[in-house]
């Protein structure tokens, strides 16, 4: 077996210092004159996932793009997800080339925008995507509200710690999550089952790797590793469900059908189903009164 060897560690390390796969989005957000801007992005990631009254991403860019000084100044963007296909990444790279204006770029841009339905402040999004995150900055963490548009040749500090302007060229932005659009096909893969013949064609990117070059790899069928059921899984599950609520109780039978569920969510989850137990009149949880809770669960789910 190779040995591990280091390497040093200089700006931009996640391209130039690593193999790191990322996602390929375009960021849509609204100009001064008006007009949606795109810009291809990689370094956005999920940040609030559970927890908080609100979910969000993040975003890391620089603060000179158009991008950013387009969300210091009216706080809505788009993170529109595209397909992977050769001409719509060849026209990402393009988008993503600094130093242009947004008339420059979208002029011939290839993707077909379409308005958003929460209002005319909002930016376009891309037809093309098969999901589209639609988003607001949240600038009221570390009072980066104070961070204006309009410095393009670098930001003096002081500097945020990870939200707003965090450098001379770099800004993070944590983005509240408002909506999330999905082509129907996947929409109903997520809601009623997904299958590996169901997933959304979704590029990888692994940064610049030389001074000519974007490097990517094209999708392939994603294939599935069942979860591991353990020894003792059934007297957990058992010994949570009874500590739930001591007006509803649940059977062995129903406890053995929920094993699957992992010990995180696990509370959560019987929290759900007691609560749905009670709203039915349901007082003992066996695996025909299962069905009907998780039924009704995957109603309530679709309707979301």
């Amino acid at each position: 077996m190779d040995k591990l060897k280091e390497l040093r560690i200089v700006d931009n390390f996640y391209q130039t210092s690593a193999f790191y796969p990322m996602p390929t989005i375009l960021i849509g957000t609204v100009s001064e004159s008006g007009k949606t801007n795109l810009g291809a992005y990689s370094l956005c990631f999920p940040y609030y996932i559970a927890g908080k009254d609100y979910y969000a991403m993040i975003l890391e860019c620089r603060n000179s793009s158009n991008t950013a000084q387009n969300i210091l100044r009216t706080k809505k963007c788009t993170l529109n997800f595209i397909p992977d296909d050769r001409k719509y990444f060849k026209e990402a790279v393009r988008l993503g080339f600094p130093g242009e204006t947004t008339e420059e770029k979208m002029k011939d841009c290839l993707f077909t925008l379409i308005d958003s339905e929460l209002g005319e402040d909002r930016p376009q999004m891309v037809a093309e995507s098969f999901q589209v995150f639609e988003c607001t900055w949240d600038d009221s963490l570390e009072n980066a509200f104070e961070d204006k548009a309009g410095n393009l040749e670098g930001y003096e500090p002081p500097y945020r710690n990870f939200n707003g302007i965090t450098s001379k060229f770099g800004a993070h932005f944590i983005l509240k999550i408002d909506k999330i659009l999905m082509k129907e096909k996947y929409h109903n893969s997520i809601v009623n089952g997904v299958k590996s013949n169901n997933f959304p064609r979704v590029p990888v990117d692994y940064g610049y790797r030389d001074s000519t070059n974007f490097w990517y790899t094209k999708f392939s069928k994603p294939i599935s590793e069942k979860i591991p059921a353990k020894d003792g899984d059934v007297k957990s599950v058992i010994y949570a469900a009874e500590r739930i609520d001591p007006d509803v109780k649940f059977t062995e039978e129903a406890c053995a059908k929920l094993v699957k569920i992992p010990r995180v969510f696990l509370k959560m989850a019987l929290t759900q189903m007691v609560n749905i137990a009670k709203e039915e009149n349901i007082t003992v949880i066996d695996e025909a009164a299962l069905e009907i809770i998780n039924d009704k669960r995957r109603k309530e789910k679709k309707k979301s």
